[in-house]
């Protein structure tokens, strides 16, 4: 007789508290769901006419932005399958810098068209597969795409041209001033060898007040303190870097000091003296007039330095200090004495200023001749949340810069690239067998999101400009496949009228050179049509950002797909987390 085996298949199998969700409680839908709405959220982001959020994070901070990547690390999402595509776009902004809500939103609509075919009756592992397919291709066709390439890095419109669509998707109007700002820190800081080049070494310091227009560029760095002592400003110095205190050393252990009389108390205090005055003076003699401490300036040791003339400036992050020690060539030295030649820094300008209000401490090479490995970006703006999101534009213009160095290889902005994947992959789906051909048709559908919604947003009429791009793009692959066609006749003509023929076609290859598949959405609207020639326009994408864009969205598509059971444990104790603040919008 056999055992019968009960259909409460995890009773007493897990500990209590677990949650299950299975495929036929329809979790595949309700993660598809889940995924939806993160991307509805970001989706009305994309783009130089994006809406900005306010987000109140667990802190009560508040942030006001389009960039995904903020939007998103501020949310804190806990769903698991959402959390998949916020992890997708986390991987973008770390590999590329830019492209987040790309992701996303790709994710989101290539999710959205697999429940279409899921409930059409397609098993998921016929869509993966499909999916699969499809990605293999589009990145193949995007090789196609490229238009135009970087060749000069060292170029400042070179740079400005791949920067500008960048800025202008965070910060609409200001992408001119922000890309040149940008464009010039960079050659700053940019080694000979470009593949090199550290985003560290390119900082921004935001003060408020004045407008954008006013922000310029520091070949050096800006520190947001003065001086600890007198000496306020320094030139062609030597510079030695402590991250021990500037202090008389103090003992490990506790210690009792019997002091007889009054005599024995001023010797004891003097001897501490001329201890300190010895070692500040071996500074001084040394050629060292400016020193940067990484730790506490005792007040006895400050009276010294100003006594011989000597700036101090005290940097409490380990970092900054790491960072001026690149600007100046120094290296940092845990113990107080006299640096070696080589150990030494030097800097051409050190100086306080009052920038809108604030002093600052500026570290500046001047000289054509003098190597700095940081720039600095002085931020000037009306409000600390326009500053921030200005800040997050920059940090996407020299993550684009990081990429370019890679793959200098542009391609079309303003959704043209996307519709003439729709285009291109729609067809290989035609020629595709079996059921995965239906994937492949909804993973073409999928990029028509970009478009639509850069349209959307610009408040114009989407479904008009999607066929008026669709015309284009289709007029194109046309021409394509009657180019195609003409060259195969004429190579079965070639034997009768070789020189007649060879003039004809080239003369209809030249035709058809126009560039249907550039064409891009017009969100100025300054044509009535509403689409524009992308490449004309300077409307142009980078290949890299693209094609990682591409791959991460499918594979967390495909990694969702592929989930058909949730089990979730009992959350371990602890404090409870805490609630939401009820006077959030108070001052």
């Amino acid at each position: 007789m056999s055992l019968t085996i009960p259909q409460a298949s995890q009773a007493g199998l897990f500990k209590p508290g677990y949650n299950s969700y299975d495929a036929e409680d329809g979790a595949v839908i309700r993660n598809i769901d889940a995924c939806r709405t993160i991307a509805q959220t970001v989706q009305t982001s994309l783009g130089p006419y994006g809406r900005n959020k306010i987000v109140i994070n667990h802190l009560s901070k508040l942030v006001l932005t389009s960039d995904a990547a903020t939007i998103l690390r501020e949310l804190e999402v806990v769903h698991p399958a959402a959390k998949l595509l916020v992890m997708a776009s986390q991987q973008q902004e770390a590999e590329m810098g830019d492209g987040t809500n790309f992701v996303i939103i790709l994710a989101g609509e290539l999710l959205k068209k697999a429940e279409e075919l899921i409930r059409m009756g397609l098993k998921t592992s016929d869509i993966v597969s499909g999916y699969e397919k499809a990605q293999a291709f589009a990145l193949k066709t995007l090789e196609d795409l490229e238009v135009d390439r970087l060749s000069n890095l060292r170029s400042p419109e070179d740079l400005s041209k791949a920067l500008r669509t960048v800025v202008a998707s965070k910060q609409s109007g200001q992408e001119d001033v922000l890309a040149q700002l940008i464009a010039e820190a960079v050659l700053v800081v940019l080694p000979k060898n470009p593949v090199n080049f550290n985003v560290d070494n390119v900082r921004v310091v935001k003060i408020m007040g004045g407008d954008l227009s006013a922000s310029r560029v520091i070949k050096g760095m800006v520190l947001g303190r003065e001086p600890d002592g007198t000496v306020k400003r320094a030139k062609k110095a030597k510079v030695g870097v402590f991250s021990c205190p500037i202090d008389v050393s103090q003992t490990e252990t506790k210690g009792t000091v019997l002091l007889k009389n009054a005599q024995e108390m001023m010797d004891f205090s003097k001897g501490e003296e001329s201890q300190l005055e010895a070692a500040i003076k071996e500074l001084y003699d040394s050629g060292l007039r400016v020193v940067v401490a990484g730790s506490t300036v005792g007040e006895l040791a400050l009276h010294y330095l100003n006594r011989f003339g000597i700036l101090v400036i005290k940097i409490l992050s380990k970092f900054e200090l790491r960072r001026l020690c690149r600007v100046c060539n120094a290296t940092p030295l845990a113990r107080l004495g006299a640096p070696m030649p080589d150990e030494m820094g030097s800097i051409d300008v050190v100086e306080t200023t009052e920038i809108g209000g604030d002093r600052v401490t500026v570290f500046r090479q001047d000289s054509e001749t003098a190597t700095t490995r940081t720039a600095t970006i002085v931020l000037r703006g009306a409000t600390q949340n326009h500053l921030d999101d200005v800040e997050r534009a920059i940090d996407d213009g020299v993550n684009a810069i990081k990429a370019i160095t890679k793959d200098p290889r542009l391609v079309p902005g303003a959704g043209a690239t996307e519709m003439q994947l729709v285009e291109r992959i729609s067809h290989y789906a035609d020629k595709t067998p079996g059921l995965p051909q239906y994937a492949i048709k909804k993973y073409a559908e999928a990029f028509e999101v970009i478009p639509r919604t850069l349209a959307e947003s610009a408040g114009l009429d989407a479904t008009e400009i999607i066929a008026r791009l669709y015309t284009a793009h289709q007029r194109n692959t046309s021409e394509v496949k009657r180019r195609t066609q003409d060259a195969e006749s004429s190579d079965e003509n070639s034997e009768e009228d070789d020189d007649e023929e060879d003039e004809e076609d080239t003369s209809g290859t030249s035709d058809s050179e126009d560039p249907y598949w550039t064409t891009g959405v017009d969100l100025e609207t300054s044509d009535a049509t509403g689409v524009l020639d992308a490449v004309e326009e300077q409307i142009l994408d980078l290949m890299s950002v693209k094609s990682w864009g591409i791959r991460l969205a499918t594979e967390a598509a495909r990694t969702v797909l592929s989930v058909d059971q949730i089990i979730v444990a009992r959350q371990a104790g602890g404090p409870k987390p805490p609630g939401p603040n009820p006077n959030w919008d108070e001052d």
